[in-house]
């Protein structure tokens, strides 16, 4: 399946680094050419998407991942707004719970996939399992796994996990893409400041998120670790510099678009057999009126 292209793409072979990635662009756009380029990339997402439905043959997955404050969920909502809701299926993924944790790490995630015909939208992933829980290796121990696992090989192996479970959704008809959100360590903290004095984003902050920046360097290091093992042609990441909303929003629609014009979507046509009851069909109904 052919993929959207952007200079934002991270290569396929291991050679991304994190501190060459912009958070910034070159130039953003100012608020009308934004709202211009917005609603008409919006309109046609929605065409594509009733393809999508309509032909019910494809499945797309679209996964976000991001450090706190990068604007995942403002993303999602302004990109997602006006698409019809029958054909999208939006899931966030938050501490595991005690069910999840008597399965593997992928098992919360893949019940969760979309059906034929939709576009899922992941609100984080399974690539927590290599982000937070590598940053913070003492959860392993909550996690019920076999004590003869090598956790000394545990990262490589849930990579491995991740690329098979991608090559085999990818075979079987579901177009992933993924995007980093990056967002720099300057902007997360005035971001979070916002939260701090404008009393109706005071629900948004969390003390947790203070201390998280201590492992700033950690986070970059597993989010290069992740790309570089994880960025397949069956299942690319888009690394969107994140410091400017409105840009980022327009680039992830554009490749949500890229994505979807590169399937080979069309709608269902009838077939011989059906369309020889058609004239039959349209006199009956004129004359029933």
């Amino acid at each position: 399946m052919k993929h959207a292209s952007s200079p934002f793409l991270a290569p396929f072979d291991g050679s991304f680094h994190v501190k060459k990635a912009a958070t910034e662009p070159d130039r953003s756009p100012d608020k009308d050419q934004y709202k211009k380029h917005h609603k008409k990339l919006i309109a046609e997402l929605d065409e594509r998407q009733r393809l999508l439905y309509a032909q019910d043959r494809y499945a797309v997955l679209f996964i976000f991942q991001a450090m706190d404050a990068a604007g995942k969920d403002s993303t999602i909502r302004a990109v997602m707004r006006g698409i019809d809701p029958a054909g999208c299926q939006v899931h966030s993924f938050k501490q595991p719970s005690a069910e999840e944790l008597d399965h593997d790490f992928l098992w919360r995630t893949a019940v969760r996939m979309p059906e034929r015909g939709r576009i899922g939208i992941f609100n984080r992933s399974y690539y927590e399992e290599v982000l937070v829980v590598k940053v913070h290796p003492t959860i392993l121990k909550a996690q019920k796994l076999p004590t003869k696992s090598n956790f000394s090989k545990i990262w490589r192996e849930r990579y491995e996990s991740i690329t098979d479970f991608e090559k085999h959704l990818a075979r079987n008809g579901t177009v992933i893409v993924k995007f980093w959100l990056n967002v720099s360590n300057q902007e997360q903290r005035r971001r979070f400041l916002s939260r701090l004095e404008q009393r109706e984003k005071n629900w948004k902050f969390s003390s947790n998120d203070v201390a998280e920046r201590k492992y700033w360097r950690d986070y970059m290091g597993a989010y290069e670790d992740m790309i570089n093992a994880t960025a397949k042609p069956w299942a690319p990441w888009y690394v969107i510099p994140a410091d400017n909303k409105p840009f980022m929003r327009l680039q992830v629609a554009q490749i949500m678009v890229d994505t979807l014009a590169n399937m080979p979507l069309r709608y269902p046509t009838p077939d011989d057999d059906e369309k020889a009851l058609f004239d039959d069909m349209i006199e009956k109904l004129k004359s029933s009126a």
